[in-house]
């Protein structure tokens, strides 16, 4: 929000200097992002007129001219500019002046008498760019025909007045007007409120244009009028002109202008039609599919109907009988445009519904002043009182007569009342309050309230949208009390150390061990794409999990696995060139879960457990001398997962999963004491999905359910044994669609009483004809460890418990000894 001191200081004007004022706004809020002067710093320069302009004889392009500059004698100064001409009155820079510098930390440009192509020069006249107040340098600048000739130009055109530029958040749409802002400053000085004021126009007919508003939902407030006989050519007021340059806003033409005017002035933007070129009755509706509207900047747009889901996805508009005439609250259309030629208005003034203007100016790429009001928020109670208020500017610059104010009601927001406990004020601000000082800050803010006991109920005003909850009161006690009264004091907390959980495994250590096996984190969004959900979930339609406002299309959907995150980070690695790619991440994934119950952290009908992801890619080992190059496998991820995951035990089995390679691919298992229990699964990506990611091989892929791996148990001391361990191999001969895990699933089955562990050391399969097993068989060797506690086994003992793990294996594997 940028406005002139000037013009604020009209309706409020604190006893405070400029710096003073701008320190103010900042510590209650309203931060001062920017503050200066309308024209930088220069000397004599003062108000001249030109008496005569005579062709210089050496230059074509060069006038002489004879100056008055009210110091009793002519000055005669060369100047080029094509608008130099007897009779205008324009700036005048004397002997010794000093101009702002061309370009930013340049010096000053000091005027001396000189001489241009022989004529004698007596100081320069000046174009508006030169002191400081434009891009414009075609020509002097001309001034009104009754300035004083001989005043500084500083004074006469009050270039001293100050430029505040107000960062506002997005909360305080009450401030996007200079009413806004007076107010403000009124509740944080204490000064007085003068607000502007105007005669009501008077009617001088009863036409009413109908207007028809089909949905509430859009628009809560319409008002508007007719006014004939207006002359659109009428000169814009310079006092007008002045603020809304000082405003940032160019001047156009009056009825615009005005119109500019009072949006800047009372926050409650407005439009005006040429009413001739209206068609029969004026409808308030949402767009139709395939409508056309040419908009004031030229832009040519094509407007949508709503989706199938019945949701808009366009803005409303503003149409007479032959289709739209404007972007409701946002931009008004070419075709029924105030021009030259405009005899007779219809000026509207509307409380469009912020739900309704949201985001639809973006869908155009463009933003209006409008728009960014509208969509924050415009008080619905103001809407009659600037249409009356911007009637009045234009009878009064361009004439006519207004017609009755046609205001019609439709769905204004309901107001409801807040409480705020003296208690938790002092809680959260941090400072001793008392009922005199709320009240206070509530009475200059305006608040209507009554208090009871040590809390305070509230009504909001209808222009503070951002007044809903107690903590909005809150803030506004804090503001008005001044943040720079706050004192600093750090917060003062008995702090308590927690035990660390022993049966559980933390986090960050299971991120290092993934680091310690060479795998570098990832931290992705929770969204992805719908089509790479489907094609690694293999889920339906229905079950997918959909953003309701997605900030891009990649980001539509709620994941439900890890993995689409984490192949998007390896394309990326290999589209710049990398060869090896070890990632994991841990992170949250999103399904749909109907036995989940609303409970704290959680959300009912969803479950969103803690998963750890992960894919490696490329060499087994770095590229080095020592050993052969090889592409990465299964067995080399299974290996990092052992070795991430001790002490815990784990056992895969081939499985199917539909972004896995179908005869790659395992389950995870957990071993316990009560069996086995499914935490995840390991494999390479399917081969469809490697051409879909147009990946050169096939990364391996694992995930893990976080919360299952990382509970350890409690550890169970033992003593070390007095007697030695007794070690014995079993070599088996079984099929080869036998997994070496059914074999030691049968040994351990058997629950012999002295064996400790047994583990897989070596698999043979013959060449075709050369042993005595056939084709279709393989030969597994197991190292079985048995330990007595009590004594030293003796081989009767040794013999009969490797006699019964033959005999499991025997029976329910059809397996036999080599």
């Amino acid at each position: 929000m940028q406005f002139s001191e000037s013009w604020l200081r009209q309706y409020v004007n604190p006893s405070l200097d400029s710096d003073a004022l701008g320190h103010a706004m900042t510590m209650a809020g309203l931060e001062v992002e920017e503050q200066h002067s309308v024209a930088p710093v220069f000397t004599k320069i003062v108000i001249a007129q030109i008496l005569s302009a005579e062709q210089h004889p050496d230059a074509d392009r060069l006038r002489v001219c004879k100056v008055d500059a009210g110091t009793g004698q002519e000055l005669q100064i060369v100047c080029g500019a094509p608008n130099a001409r007897a009779g205008i009155k324009i700036p005048s820079a004397m002997v010794g002046a000093e101009l702002p510098p061309a370009e930013v930390g340049g010096k000053p440009f000091m005027i001396k008498v000189g001489k241009l192509r022989g004529v004698e020069s007596q100081g320069m006249l000046c174009s508006g760019r030169e002191l400081g107040l434009g891009d414009d340098h075609e020509g002097i600048l001309e001034l009104p025909a009754d300035a004083p000739i001989g005043k500084d130009i500083r004074e006469y055109l009050d270039l001293d007045d100050q430029i505040f530029v107000i960062k506002l958040t997005p909360n305080k749409a009450d401030c996007l007007s200079l009413m806004g802002i007076a107010r403000e400053v009124s509740a944080i000085t204490g000064a007085a409120l003068c607000a502007p004021k105007w005669n009501v126009p008077a009617v001088s007919f009863d036409e009413k244009r109908k207007v028809i508003v089909e949905n509430k939902e859009l628009c809560g407030r319409f008002a508007g009028r007719v006014i004939r006989g207006v002359n659109p050519q009428a000169k814009t007021p310079d006092w007008i002109v002045q603020r809304l340059v000082r405003a940032g806003q160019r001047s156009i033409s009056a009825l615009v202008d005005l119109s500019n005017y009072v949006m800047l002035e009372m926050g409650q933007p407005t439009h005006v039609f040429d009413i001739d070129k209206l068609n029969g009755d004026i409808t308030v509706r949402w767009a139709k599919a395939g409508e056309i509207l040419e908009l004031l900047n030229g832009q040519t747009v094509t407007l949508q109907g709503p989706d199938s889901a019945g949701k808009m996805q366009d803005a409303g508009v503003v149409a007479d009988q032959s289709g739209p005439v404007a972007l409701a609250g946002i931009m008004g259309g070419n075709h029924c445009a105030v021009s030259d030629v405009t005899k007779n208005i219809y000026v509207e003034a509307a409380y469009w519904l912020p739900s309704a203007i949201q985001g639809r100016a973006r869908r155009f790429n463009f933003s209006t002043d409008a728009a960014h009001r509208f969509e924050r928020g415009v008080d619905p109670q103001n809407t009659v009182n600037c249409l009356e208020y911007l009637s009045s500017l234009i009878l009064e610059v361009c004439g006519g007569q207004a017609g009755p104010v046609d205001d019609q009601v439709l769905n204004l927001p309901e107001r409801k009342a807040v409480k705020m406990r003296l208690a938790r004020a002092q809680k959260v601000i941090g400072i001793p309050l008392t009922n005199t000082i709320v009240g206070d800050v509530f009475q200059r803010l305006g608040f209507d309230f009554k208090q009871d006991s040590d809390a305070f109920v509230v009504m909001p005003p209808s222009y503070r949208f951002d007044i809903e909850i107690e903590e909005d009161l809150i803030e506004e006690v804090a503001r008005m009390y001044g943040f720079e009264n706050i004192p600093d004091i750090p917060p003062v907390a008995s702090l308590k150390m927690s035990a660390k959980a022993e049966a559980k495994r933390g986090i960050h250590l299971l991120r290092q061990r993934f680091a310690l096996q060479g795998y570098q984190e990832a931290v992705n969004f929770g969204f992805t794409d719908l089509e790479s959900e489907k094609r690694l979930t293999g889920v339906a339609q229905k079950d997918v999990i959909a953003v309701l406002n997605p900030i891009a299309s990649q980001y539509g959907v709620m994941r439900s696995t890890l993995w689409g995150g984490l192949l998007n980070n390896l394309k990326a690695n290999l589209n710049r060139g990398a060869g090896r790619v070890r990632l994991f991440e841990a992170g949250r994934v999103f399904m749909r879960d109907s036995s989940v119950q609303e409970e704290p952290g959680k959300v009912a009908g969803f479950n969103q457990p803690q998963k750890v992801g992960g894919l490696a890619y490329g060499s087994f080992v770095p590229e080095q001398w020592a050993s052969a190059n090889r592409v990465v496998d299964f067995f080399d991820v299974k290996g990092d997962l052992e070795r991430a995951l001790d002490p815990l035990q784990f056992v895969t089995e081939a499985g199917q999963h539909p972004a896995l390679h179908p005869g790659r691919s395992a389950q995870i298992f957990l071993k316990t004491i009560s069996g086995k229990t499914v935490v995840g699964w390991i494999g390479e990506l399917h081969p469809g999905l490697q051409q879909s990611y147009e990946l050169p091989q096939a990364p391996v892929l694992f995930e893990l359910d976080l919360d299952l791996i990382r509970d350890l148990g409690l550890p169970q001391p033992e003593e070390l044994s007095k007697f030695p361990a007794v070690q014995r191999d079993l070599a088996l001969v079984v099929k080869q669609n036998v997994s070496a895990q059914s074999l030691l699933d049968a040994m351990a089955a058997s629950k012999q009483k002295f064996v400790r562990t047994i583990e897989l050391f070596d698999e043979f399969k013959p060449k075709s004809g050369s042993s005595s097993m056939a084709d279709d068989e393989k030969s597994l060797a197991f190292r079985v460890t048995l330990l007595n506690t009590q004594e030293t086994l003796q081989d009767p003992q040794i013999d009969a418990v490797m006699a019964a793990l033959l005999d499991a294996v025997e029976k329910k594997c059809a397996a036999r000894l080599r």
